[in-house]
């Protein structure tokens, strides 16, 4: 049964756990993206999310918080800095997990936890990502489909093809 189990407790401890999840974070924090199983993935997100959260207000109280939980004065310096800047204007939705598949050893299922505002290449695909057009009305999308079919020129091979015997007899 699973009566009152709010987290996975990922077969550890409680101070092993909490161990783990900060190490993970500070891992986070400084590389912007981890490769993990996806049990500990949403385990750091529900852990790492309230922090990155707490830190977009850059005060003694906030920094000792954070700091309770990372245990490391790079990764609060990081967090606080850069990380923050970039997440000032975003509501919450810090991390991004995606899946990569499954490992070879124990087919555990992997993925990547990335920090949403670092990933160049989703970025770019947001920025160029038209936006989506109305469904036009039958009578003008058969109007355009001729126009289009008449203005097409003939196909090279149409235009020089090699007079054959044929022709030249109808030809006379």
């Amino acid at each position: 049964m699973r009566h009152n189990k709010k987290f996975n407790h990922l077969g550890r401890t409680k101070s092993h756990r909490d161990a783990l999840l900060s190490n993970m974070a500070t891992s986070l924090i400084l590389h912007k993206r981890i490769f993990t199983t996806v049990a500990k993935a949403k385990a750091l997100r529900m852990y790492v999310e309230p922090l990155l959260n707490r830190s977009k207000q850059d005060t003694t109280n906030s920094r000792r918080v954070v700091f309770r939980y990372l245990q490391s004065k790079e990764a609060v310096t990081e967090l606080f800095k850069e990380i923050a800047a970039k997440i000032a204007d975003r509501p919450g939705g810090y991390t991004r997990i995606l899946k990569t598949g499954n490992r070879l050893g124990d087919a555990a299922s992997m993925c990547f936890i990335e920090l949403v505002d670092y990933n160049e290449n989703m970025l770019k695909e947001k920025a160029t990502k038209k936006a989506t057009r109305t469904r036009r009305s039958k009578k003008k999308a058969e109007d355009a489909v001729p126009a289009v079919e008449a203005e097409t020129p003939a196909t090279p091979a149409e235009e020089t093809a090699p007079v054959t015997s044929a022709d030249e007899k109808t030809a006379e």
